[in-house]
């Protein structure tokens, strides 16, 4: 994965539409669904919660099914970046304490995760409004940029693979 310029004005309205649309959605056919379900299966004054809870789950295939098709659309481009980077850095978060430690032993490869970690975290903040940390992070960076300039390794993040991440 590499990290990209994403326009946050787009990806914040588009980030909203999805947002409300699945929420929408989910309630609509949860609601539509389970309507359908008593009307064809349930019992007059009996407990229906099977077919509620059928109401739902099949409200969320759906909406599953509808946003692995809309995937690849130009529209959901931001939105399933920031989806797939939040993905890797919590991968990488899991198993985040190995890593660190394997970088202060000045390990290239995880010197190479620390730094999409930190550039990555630092992208998602600032997409998200997350500015609390912010400079705290910064921070970090700065460091690490230094501790991988001292053993020679470029301060990029297109040499990041999350295959490397399997090593630890």
């Amino acid at each position: 994965m590499k990290l990209q310029d994403i326009d946050k004005a787009r990806y914040d309205k588009h980030f909203k539409i999805v947002f409300a649309a699945i929420a929408v959605f989910l309630m609509g056919g949860a609601v539509g669904s389970t309507i359908i379900l008593i009307d064809l299966f349930g019992e007059p004054g009996g407990s229906n919660l099977v077919w509620n809870m059928l109401g739902v789950a099949i409200a969320v295939a759906a909406m599953v099914f509808i946003l692995v098709k809309l995937r690849p659309h130009p529209f959901m481009t931001e939105v399933v970046y920031v989806w797939d980077l939040k993905q890797v850095l919590n991968r990488i978060y899991r198993k985040e304490k190995k890593i660190k430690a394997a970088s202060d032993d000045n390990d290239p490869d995880a010197m190479v995760i620390l730094n999409f970690f930190y550039k990555g975290s630092k992208q998602l903040y600032e997409l998200d409004n997350n500015l609390i940390t912010l400079e705290e992070l910064v921070d970090k960076i700065r460091a690490h940029d230094k501790h991988m300039e001292a053993a020679g390794l470029s301060t990029s993040t297109g040499n990041f693979d999350p295959s490397i991440l399997e090593r630890y």
